[in-house]
């Protein structure tokens, strides 16, 4: 057996902290990205810029920009130009750089407008409508580039239906080309390798070459693709970084939409299962990814759930519910067709179905709101019970309540104002009763059934407000003949 030698030690303690630096420096090395996101998006015949249309509810472009942040990449620029105020106005708050391309000119003159001469490191360009590309996949992108020391690369997809895409034409494996599928020979258009449209690049390589691209083609447009063979006419060292196929899954049309939500919410809903979130059917079960479900809740299918809401342990949401911007805790029933708005749920507490919990309501625990209950900016107090057909609006409710069928607060004045009830605790309301606010009911107190109650109530105390009930007899009178015939009977 070999004799451990120290100075072996020495130099693989030497060699490890020298791996260990030149890691820390591909780290620490800056990337910028540029997204491409001027164009108009004919395809999609829609007013709204192309970028800006929703995937599972959240802006193509705001999705993009949100990965790159997860990807580490600190220096984000957006090139802008149809439609550019509203997408500014989307995106002004995220901390990126907007750029404009003043005419459409293509993707190489869209780069450029992107101030190439001020970025140093890396660069990665994107496009604004690929919206399933992840943080995972960038960093990888990032890392093998760094890793093959390339100089500049295109993202590569292989597809079952490679279609319109630029081929990937290779040599022994080395790049040499991307021909458009315009373009391609018959066997060419065999290769089910594709361009993507996302590229990596070292900025020096980008500030030479970008300019060296001409327009000589039929729409006197500056193609980014040409910088592949610019480059490989330079012998710097170029290459294809082969991605998954989302990567090149781009929108350009509605129908390119839906499947990019569709796989969204697929991914969304397959994260939250292997979290323990047991799903009924995930197919028919829509998620938006700023939602955060604890394991152990039950979620049936037909269900929507949206914006920055959060769902306790061992919540059941029933078929047919629309959720957003929530809280609910654990142990929550919410049965089917129920809509919840912006609003808190405490533990162990049953709403629905067709329950309507409008913004700035707080139901508290073990409260039960029935069927057909609306409630709007309203503190639901614990264990109290609004089980049918009631409107509670600016209204406080304290706990063990009773809030009989038909209850309505009548919050709205002619003076356009409106106007607070609160109820107080263990207060039973009878049904088909009308609180004209402002009004307080004290605790404790009966409100008799029917009643319309104009002025407040003190505690322990009933309150009846009816019309007298007043009864007269033979009020229809009867013909002689029908009289006869009921008397033979």
């Amino acid at each position: 057996m070999p004799m451990n030698n120290p100075s072996n030690k020495e130099n693989n303690t030497s060699s490890e902290k020298s791996k260990d630096s030149s890691a820390l420096k591909l780290i620490s090395k800056p990337v910028t990205a540029i997204i491409l996101a001027a164009g108009k998006g004919t395809r999609m015949k829609s007013p709204l810029p192309k970028v800006l249309h929703p995937v599972a509810g959240e802006p193509m472009i705001v999705k993009i920009i949100d990965q790159c942040f997860e990807a580490g990449i600190a220096d984000i620029r957006v090139v802008v130009g149809h439609g550019q105020n509203l997408v500014k106005t989307v995106i002004e708050g995220k901390g990126v750089h907007f750029c404009v391309q003043q005419n459409q000119l293509g993707t190489a003159d869209a780069v450029k407008a992107a101030d190439v001469e001020t970025i140093e490191g890396d660069v990665m360009i994107l496009n604004g409508d690929h919206p399933l590309l992840l943080a995972e996949d960038l960093k990888n992108f990032i890392k093998e580039f760094r890793e093959k020391k390339l100089d500049l690369a295109v993202v590569s997809a292989k597809l079952k239906d490679p279609g319109d895409f630029g081929r990937i034409v290779r040599h022994h494996g080395i790049l040499k080309a991307i021909v458009e599928s315009r373009d391609a020979s018959s066997d060419t258009l065999k290769i089910n390798e594709v361009n993507t449209g996302i590229y990596l690049v070292n900025s020096d390589v980008l500030k030479d070459e970008l300019p060296k691209i001409q327009n000589h083609n039929s729409k006197k447009e500056y193609y980014l693709t040409d910088l592949i063979s610019i480059s490989i006419e330079q012998r710097l060292r170029v290459d294809a970084i082969i991605g998954t196929p989302s990567a090149a899954f781009g929108v350009n049309s509605q129908s390119e939409l839906a499947k990019a939500t569709k796989v969204t919410f697929r991914r969304k809903n397959q994260e939250l299962m292997e979290d323990g979130v047991l799903m009924i059917d995930p197919k028919t079960t829509y998620i938006e990814n700023s939602v955060k479900i604890a394991g152990g809740a039950v979620i049936y299918p037909g269900v929507f759930i949206k914006g920055k809401t959060s769902i306790g342990p061992y919540t059941v949401i029933e078929p047919g519910c629309m959720i957003s911007d929530s809280i609910v805790e654990d142990s929550v029933l919410i049965k089917s067709h129920s809509v919840l708005e912006s609003c808190i749920v405490k533990s162990r507490a049953k709403l629905g179905p067709f329950a309507r919990i409008r913004p700035d309501t707080e139901i508290g625990e073990e409260a039960h709101v029935g069927n057909f209950v609306e409630l709007k900016k309203v503190k639901f107090g614990a264990r109290s019970k609004a089980n049918h057909l009631t409107y509670l609006g600016d209204a406080e409710v304290g706990t063990d309540s009773n809030i009989g069928c038909g209850t309505i607060t009548c919050n709205y004045a002619v003076d356009k104002k409106k106007y607070k009830t609160k109820i107080g605790n263990r207060v039973f309301v009878g049904s088909d009763t009308q609180f004209i606010a402002p009004i307080e009911i004290g605790d404790d107190s009966v409100i008799g059934s029917g009643s319309t109650i104009t002025k407040s109530v003190p505690a322990k105390a009933l309150a009846v407000a009816r019309g007298k009930q007043f009864i007269r007899e033979n009020y229809i009178s009867i013909p002689a003949s029908e009289a006869e015939l009921n008397k033979e009977k």
